[in-house]
């Protein structure tokens, strides 16, 4: 699919693709889109829905106190921490996905704190990196109910001289973002890719 220039078709089609991949199965996960900053409006799917079905005008407009201004439907909690991406680091999309595998490492090196990934080519993808000679790190974030609270931990995360590609919500997901809706996407790609090798070599090792 070309960028197209409709926001709310290219993020519904940013969502189903995500979908069919199997990175947001059933109402799993949550997506949006910056459609202006001032004032600072969102694009969302709403929660609660299937994210295969989702189309362009199944989207709601939330500002910045996540009250839904347009469209019908309920803002996910989990808005409090897009609206924090947003502004701490000038996304242009936050999207955020439910895989098997990021869900699984994500438990796995809770303890840790962090999933270190080094040393592989993909890592190229990620805005900023031109070589496979390096660490990046995605820092894991104890899950919670508490959204208000989980988005002040990502803020302190954000504001690091070096800050992540990524953020796991440990037991949840993976957060990633973009300046632009596609720039999102590929770093969710090669996330996710990355991700699947560290599992798959976790299974090799034992």
């Amino acid at each position: 699919m070309l960028h197209n220039p409709d926001p709310r078709i290219a993020l519904s089609w940013v969502i189903q693709d995500i979908h069919r991949r199997g990175w947001a199965t059933g109402t799993g996960g949550n997506f949006s889109a910056v459609l202006g900053r001032y004032p600072l409006r969102l694009l969302m799917a709403p929660s609660g829905v299937d994210k295969g079905l989702v189309q362009p005008q199944d989207l709601i407009e939330v500002d910045a106190q996540a009250q839904v201004i347009g469209g019908s439907g309920k803002a996910s909690a989990e808005t409090l921490l897009h609206l924090a991406i947003v502004k701490e680091r000038g996304a242009g999309a936050v999207l955020h996905t439910h895989s098997v595998f990021n869900t699984l490492l994500s438990m796995h090196y809770a303890p840790q704190g962090e999933i270190a990934i080094a040393g592989y080519e993909m890592l190229k993808g990620l805005e900023g990196v031109t070589t496979h000679n390096i660490t990046v790190a995605l820092p894991i974030v104890p899950n919670s109910q508490d959204m208000a609270e989980i988005s002040q931990t990502v803020r302190a995360l954000l504001q690091q001289p070096t800050p992540p590609y990524g953020i796991l919500l440990a037991g949840h997901g993976l957060y990633t973002w973009g300046k632009t809706l596609f720039q999102a996407r590929r770093h969710l790609e090669i996330l996710e890719f990355l991700l699947e090798l560290t599992y798959r070599k976790l299974t090799l090792i034992h």
